[in-house]
């Protein structure tokens, strides 16, 4: 356990940020096993608008979120 002050503070967030983190991570791994059984145009709005946010808060590279939605886009136009 941590005896700095500013390490006990450290230690706190950190709990805080994993939790966020993972609930988010979740949330993206359902969207897109929804969005890959049945792909519409609002499972689709909904997956990249998560995919957007979660890049930008570096969850995922940005580059993993282009992707995925390129990779989606293109079981929409198969269907």
């Amino acid at each position: 356990m941590p005896v700095i002050k500013s390490a006990i503070k450290k230690v706190r967030q950190d709990k805080v940020k994993t939790a966020r983190n993972l609930a988010r991570k979740n949330k993206l791994k359902s969207l897109l096993k929804k969005a890959r059984k049945n792909p519409s145009a609002k499972t689709l709005s909904a997956v990249f608008s998560t995919l957007d946010k979660a890049a930008k808060v570096k969850l995922i590279h940005r580059n993993k979120a282009a992707r995925l939605k390129s990779q989606l886009s293109k079981l929409m136009v198969s269907k």
